[in-house]
């Protein structure tokens, strides 16, 4: 009888002690959850680098000169993105040829950001598709010399070869409400939300109507977007970023030849995916509060 009272207090002192170690680890864990996160913080400040790929709805061009004034309907175009290399993607010297993202950033109130970034796409139009063609062309020297009126038409590369491909770099402004969804010591998943908008400074690779190639930067038009993304912040310091982006770009004043009265208009409208990696430290110096002893009398 005196070992079976003692086998049946030591299950239920080892029950216990089990039922004690699980609660200490719930308690723990639900404490980690509701500590306040620091890493949306005022003060904090944070840079990413990463690659996007794009996708872009079918649109109009416009091409203006002295010698033609003419509309191209529903032109497709893809983006261009470099087969992965580590030798090219994380060489200094190479690192701005494939298409990517890049941004710094600071909290200047808790969960509200502004960043500045840059974000390098790039828009190839694709050859032999068909169009619509509307407009004259004349004393080009050329077999396309004529009136077109919504004539249906085949952009060939002898006609046209257009691309932002080195790109379609859109340097913009944004400012996003950053939340929380989970906190812990080490993880951190952070839902961002915003928009922005800002410049375009593309370099536009143009071969039109037998002209000399242009291929220079040039000041174009302007961009607005709206973002979403999804933030695993990992060790208060490093994270990897998923972006989904969709944006509205207007070209009105595209260079397309070495004459400077030769343009082109266009208005894009985008989808982008990214993938960013990045880091981040607070500016502002953490003070620590602490108790004093009241005075002894």
């Amino acid at each position: 009888m005196h070992l079976l009272h003692f086998y049946l207090n030591f299950e239920k002192t080892k029950k216990m002690r089990w039922f004690a170690f699980i609660f200490m680890v719930s308690i723990t864990s639900i404490r980690a959850q509701n500590a306040v996160s620091h890493s949306t913080e005022r003060g904090n400040f944070y840079f990413y680098w990463g690659w996007n790929r794009a996708y872009y709805a079918p649109s109009t061009i416009h091409f203006t000169g002295n010698t033609y004034d003419f509309q191209l309907y529903d032109v497709v175009a893809l983006d261009r993105q470099s087969p992965f290399n580590a030798s090219l993607y994380f060489n200094p010297n190479t690192l701005t040829i494939p298409q990517y993202n890049a941004r710094f950033g600071y909290y200047f109130n808790h969960g509200i950001q502004l960043s500045l970034g840059v974000d390098h796409m790039k828009y190839v139009m694709l050859h032999d598709q068909p169009s619509t063609l509307n407009g004259y062309i004349y004393n080009t020297g050329t077999s396309y010399d004529g009136v077109y009126v919504n004539q249906p038409f085949v952009i060939t590369q002898d006609f046209l070869k257009f691309e932002h491909t080195d790109g379609l770099n859109y340097i913009n402004s944004e400012i996003r409400k950053a939340t929380v969804l989970y906190h812990s010591r080490f993880f951190e998943p952070i839902l961002h939300l915003g928009g922005g908008v800002g410049v375009m400074v593309p370099r536009t690779n143009t071969t039109l109507l037998a002209n000399p190639r242009y291929d220079e930067f040039h000041l174009a038009g302007y961009g607005v977007d709206g973002v979403l993304a999804l933030q695993l912040f990992f060790f208060k310091h490093f994270f990897i970023q998923g972006e989904t982006k969709i944006g509205f770009i207007h070209l009105p004043d595209i260079r397309t030849t070495m004459n400077r009265s030769d343009r082109a208009s266009q208005a894009i409208l985008y989808h982008q995916f990214n993938v960013n990696f990045g880091a981040q430290f607070s500016l502002l110096k953490k003070t620590k509060t602490t108790k004093k002893n009241p005075e002894k009398k």
